[in-house]
């Protein structure tokens, strides 16, 4: 497969079409994760990835916070609704290590769960990769002064405040909680079958391209040949058709 860069960057939209297209004739499984800092760019790799895609074979998946329901299941049980059937792509923008990252640190987890979490997550993503499901999990890094770069950027630009949160502040507040959470995450849950990919994001377009060519080489997809349909002969305009002369709402030409 092409090395994916800057210059041939826009080669991603061909190879995620092939990428597309194995992935439903073949009936593959996949799983990927992004987890990362604040403001690192999960979003716009995200982005990235599923605006070449169909949403039928691509699906990304962010969670908001548990409901009351939710509380009271087990705590995987709600992540493995959305796990993909055969054909299908599933994009976890956050996922169950919500648990280890800011549930620890914000308090909205008790340590004895945190530390269950951590022992039992290694078995859990044994039995996902087990199962034929390919995992794929992306930590997206930025340094604390990109990161301030990119949350006052977002406090000036009236277009970007809608991505500064509360969490956002507090994580920023917090820089060295999280750092020491995210640092035994990754130590505890690296394993050789679902192991972490660290992505330096502090250059947003080199993550994305970093990323995608990772993604796109992790996984030995095969090109599918296209099947050409017959458009066949369309039918004639009826005798006895008469055109709808009823009123209709039209959206204004503002052009």
């Amino acid at each position: 497969m092409e090395k994916i860069t800057r210059k041939n960057s826009p080669g991603c939209r061909s190879s995620f079409r092939i990428f597309r297209a194995w992935i439903k004739k073949s009936g593959a499984r996949i799983v990927i994760i992004f987890e990362g800092r604040d403001a690192a760019g999960k979003g716009g790799v995200i982005k990235r990835i599923t605006q070449w895609v169909s949403p039928r074979v691509f699906r990304v998946v962010a969670l908001p916070a548990p409901t009351d329901r939710e509380k009271t299941q087990i705590y995987m049980q709600r992540y493995f609704a959305h796990f993909p059937a055969a054909g299908e792509m599933v994009i976890f923008d956050r996922s169950w290590y919500n648990r280890p990252g800011v549930e620890r640190v914000m308090g909205f987890s008790s340590e004895e769960k945190v530390r269950r979490f951590l022992d039992l997550a290694p078995g859990f993503e044994a039995a996902i990769v087990e199962s034929g499901i390919t995992l794929l999990k992306c930590f997206l890094d930025v340094s604390e002064e990109e990161q301030e770069r990119r949350f006052r950027q977002r406090i000036d630009d009236p277009l970007r405040q809608w991505k500064l949160s509360p969490m956002d502040v507090e994580s920023y507040n917090r820089w060295w909680d999280y750092t020491r959470a995210y640092d035994e995450m990754i130590r505890t849950t690296d394993t050789r079958h679902a192991p972490w990919w660290i992505v330096p994001s502090n250059d947003k377009k080199r993550a994305r391209i970093n990323c995608i060519s990772h993604i796109l080489s992790s996984i030995p997809y095969e090109p599918v040949a296209f099947e050409e349909p017959e458009l066949g002969k369309r039918q004639k305009r009826p005798d006895d058709f008469v055109d709808d002369t009823t009123p209709r709402n039209v959206v204004p030409d503002v052009l």
